[in-house]
């Protein structure tokens, strides 16, 4: 984790205070669960829940070092754990992991990390759902060239722009939200997960009270399929993020300038040269995203571990972890900042629209073309021809517009009445449909 990169509330869920908290409270829980059955005494319960409580509640990094010391003597992080809290619980700690095997713990506690990040990824989400709706409601009938292969295809509206982005987040969320089900499973079943040494009951009663769900069939390690599922919605989610930043790149692009990010006062572009105004931010997001994405693949191997267990996926979900959710949460809110604020440019957008003399327009006069009489085939030739008429001398003396040419064509003048090519020639006929895509999208 990059402290850059950060913030406060999602570096908390991954803290080691924070890891000790919940590996305290599935330890409680079980020997909870085990007093209920008579396993454990009930005095021997109370005494872990205070004692051990009390330790815990008020753990600092003097108590982390002091289980890392006892983790480079016995090399094992549950066991010191254990022994750590054992100097505050007394006699009673003997029942404290009774039947229980390290994974029960700490597979247990990914869960509820992982879920925890979820809720905040998904409060992220919000806030960017709720900057697109806006921004796409206040540029709803805002007209602005459509790109194919990075070229003037035909018109859109920035608003129908920003619906895109908005439906594809709103799917996001939907799959952020299944992927939080899927993740939020408990595991107390014991070494191999047969429930030799602890009742079934155990399990499902630590789950009710973490807010999870009993793994259905543990193999002493709830099944890796779960978090490649997760760690891949995430990546998926990044990609998202991408692609909106590169849209803003392009659009801030010196030859484009339709939109562009906020220059806050006293910002500076450039070392060198005063006049830079740089999309430093969906830049950055580009690049965050390639590090959420970095996680799938090593989710995904973690997979297919060896028999009922290897610890091969331990070292891995250690970095990708805090890694993915860290910096998909720093990104989702600097995506939501940078939508709030992106300055929008409507005047340039229609000068770009018309800036290659209506040739944009070709396929409302393609279709007028055949409304008239005339065959698609030659109706396209015809089109084609006065439309690289027009491109191949935009900006030279000899030039003439689309519409000149047209009018010039007397294949065009003698079958098709000049209100027609009017009405084809008008970038609105794109807004006729612009209501019916945003009640799809925003269902209002």
């Amino acid at each position: 984790m990059v402290p850059r990169y950060s913030r406060p509330e999602m570096v908390g869920i991954w803290a080691p205070e924070n890891r000790y908290r919940i590996w305290f409270e599935i330890e409680a829980l079980a020997a909870e669960a085990m007093a209920r059955l008579g396993v454990v005494p009930e005095e021997a319960a109370r005494t872990i829940r205070e004692k051990g409580g009390a330790k815990i509640a008020a753990i600092n990094a003097a108590d982390v070092e002091r289980i890392d010391e006892i983790e480079r003597e016995t090399r094992h992080d549950v066991i010191a754990f254990l022994t750590w809290l054992a100097e505050a619980i007394g006699p009673d700690s003997r029942f404290v992991h009774l039947g229980m095997t390290s994974s029960d713990v700490l597979d247990t506690t990914l869960s509820v990390q992982l879920t925890e990040a979820a809720d905040l990824l998904l409060a992220d989400l919000d806030a960017v759902l709720t900057a697109l709706k806006r921004r796409a409601y206040e540029h709803k009938y805002t007209l602005t060239i459509g790109r194919s292969h990075g070229i003037h295809a035909e018109p859109t509206t920035f608003g129908l722009k920003l619906a895109g982005h908005y439906a594809e987040f709103a799917r996001c969320k939907q799959r952020l939200i299944a992927a939080r089900a899927e993740i939020a499973v408990c595991a107390i079943s014991g070494a191999v997960g047969t429930f030799a040494h602890v009742d079934p009951s155990i399990e499902e009663f630590v789950a009710e009270r973490l807010g999870l769900v009993a793994e259905p069939a543990s193999t002493q390690v709830i099944p890796r399929d779960r978090h490649a599922a997760f760690f891949c919605t995430l990546a998926v989610v990044a990609c998202a993020v991408e692609r909106f930043s590169v849209e803003v790149r392009h659009l801030q692009r010196s030859e484009v300038r339709e939109a562009e990010e906020f220059f806050h006062p006293g910002q500076k572009g450039s070392s060198a040269m005063p006049h830079k105004r740089n999309p430093v931010l969906s830049e950055n997001l580009t690049g965050l995203a390639r590090i959420v994405r970095a996680a799938a693949t090593p989710a995904l191997e973690n997979v297919a571990l060896w028999h009922e267990r290897d610890i091969s996926h331990s070292s891995v979900e250690r970095a990708i972890g805090p890694d993915a959710t860290v910096t998909l949460d720093f990104a989702l809110m600097r995506l939501a900042g940078m939508i709030d604020k992106l300055v929008v440019y409507p005047d340039r957008m229609l000068a770009n629209l018309e800036s290659l003399g209506g040739v944009v327009h070709s396929g409302e006069v393609l279709l007028a073309l055949a409304r008239a009489g005339i065959l698609r085939e030659d109706a396209y030739r015809i089109v084609q021809r006065n439309a690289m008429a027009t491109w191949s001398k935009l900006g030279t003396p000899e030039g003439q517009n689309f519409r000149a040419n047209l009018d010039a064509d007397p294949e065009v003048s003698g079958r098709v009445a000049p209100e027609v090519l009017d009405a084809a020639m008008d970038a609105r006929i794109h807004l006729k449909h612009v209501d019916h895509v945003f009640h799809r999208v925003f269902g209002e």
